[in-house]
């Protein structure tokens, strides 16, 4: 296995774990109740945390919500597609070697 294929069976499951983190990150927001401290909750809230920390420093929440995790959803998506997508940078290396 080519250190390119290693890359594409690494980095896309984690690509799309985040995304999916962050997806069940928005859905907690319609739960205010729920203990981000406490299991299962913890295995969504402990991930995702570093990355929302600096990103809410620069996007203040709209209307009382926090769009942070929006925005990570967005970047992710956008990070499989451009690296791993069809006409992507680390797909388009796999098939030249």
């Amino acid at each position: 296995m080519t250190g390119v294929n290693l890359t594409v069976w690494t980095l896309g499951p984690l690509l799309g774990l985040m995304t999916f983190l962050f997806i069940f990150r928005i859905v907690l927001t319609w739960y205010p109740q729920a203990d981000l401290n406490k299991l299962p909750f913890n295995l969504i809230a402990w991930p995702t945390e570093p990355f929302l920390v600096p990103l809410r420093k620069l996007v203040p929440p709209i209307g009382g919500v926090d769009i942070t995790p929006i925005i990570w959803v967005g970047i992710f998506s956008l990070l499989r597609e451009i690296l791993l997508g069809q006409q992507g940078l680390i797909t388009m290396m796999s098939h030249v070697s």
